[in-house]
């Protein structure tokens, strides 16, 4: 009798931990979250853990801990991490009225395994007063010879640069990407080094003419304390590239659920909490990322920026062709 009442003991309080927690693997390592991960605890009473890392550092640590992995919801800030996740069977498709009426469906995974949350667009910036606006228009002119030495761009290790190429890939195909991927190797004003950050203040102090950059990196050196970022946001523009056939190459950071959550409906309800408008809201104004749903207001200084015009292509091809991009790079040169 005691063992039963002992077993039961168990079960209920193990029922009740469930029930009361969610555990979130995210790659995302903003102020921002902070406060959504608070609001969410306190809307629902539920618990939020969260364990963080690169992407890749994430999917490996769901893979080696298998069906006793804790993990309930992984983030990412780029679609190729997500995608790679679904491939490694580590998601699970999940039911969600909310989250497939609300967005978009080239911002989610066909099989619903993950969602977007929030988009940034990879933009063109130059310096106030300069030609470059005139002379530049597309991602497909950022290989033109004629900006030999003039081009800021990190690394081919960064997920971004391999995103904007899958895209190339997506647009063009392989032949084109490699003598796309060439000619901006060319055009480097030198070896890529360092974030979006730093090619934006490279081009404001003349070590190059064109930095490649996310937006929601420009809005945080806008409203920024290091006084050079603030200083050097002020000496640039953006400029928003299209492909020839399509529109400005967006990305997402978005969020699925593990394979083996231990805390299912949790997570689906907190991934559907972070699509909600106030969530979006915080999105939007605290980390100045583009909302997700359309009727969530942009924050003010990316209206000052104006409208673009999206890129026409699934997210789902971002990942599908990141591998393909990664090997682009290597035959490149792509540092």
């Amino acid at each position: 009798m005691f063992k039963k009442m002992l077993l039961s003991s168990l079960l209920l309080a193990n029922s009740i931990f469930a029930a009361s927690e969610v555990n979130i693997y995210s790659h995302r390592h903003y102020d921002t979250d902070k406060q959504l991960f608070k609001m969410f605890e306190e809307k629902t009473g539920i618990k939020v853990n969260v364990v963080k890392a690169d992407a890749s550092a994430l999917i490996k640590r769901i893979q080696s801990e298998g069906k006793n992995s804790p993990a309930d919801v992984l983030i990412t800030v780029d679609a190729a991490g997500l995608f790679q996740a679904k491939d490694q069977g580590l998601l699970q498709s999940i039911q969600s009225n909310y989250l497939t009426s609300h967005i978009p469906e080239k911002f989610r995974d066909k099989d619903n395994q993950w969602f977007a949350l929030t988009k940034r667009a990879r933009v063109f910036v130059y310096k106030v007063g300069s030609d470059i606006p005139n002379e530049l228009k597309t991602y497909e002119d950022l290989a033109d010879p004629k900006f030999k030495g003039q081009v800021m761009v990190r690394s081919s290790n960064n997920v971004y640069n391999q995103s904007l190429l899958a895209a190339v890939i997506a647009h063009h195909g392989e032949e084109y990407a490699l003598n796309w991927a060439k000619g901006v190797v060319a055009n480097m004003a030198h070896d890529p080094k360092g974030n979006d950050r730093y090619q934006v203040k490279a081009v404001a102090n003349d070590i190059g003419s064109i930095a490649v950059a996310n937006t929601y990196y420009i809005g945080k050196m806008v409203d920024n304390r290091d006084i050079s970022q603030a200083e050097a946001v002020k000496k640039v523009k953006i400029l928003f590239p299209v492909f020839e056939n399509g529109g400005t190459h967006v990305n997402v950071s978005g969020a699925g659920v593990a394979k083996y959550a231990p805390n299912k409906e949790n997570a689906i309800k907190f991934i559907e909490f972070l699509a909600s408008k106030d969530a979006q809201d915080l999105f939007a104004n605290g980390n100045f990322e583009y909302p997700i749903l359309a009727e969530v207001e942009k924050n003010d200084i990316l209206k000052s920026w104006g409208t673009f015009e999206e890129d026409n292509i699934s997210m789902n091809l971002l990942g599908e062709n990141n591998k393909t991009a990664v090997k682009i790079f290597d035959q490149a040169n792509w540092r």
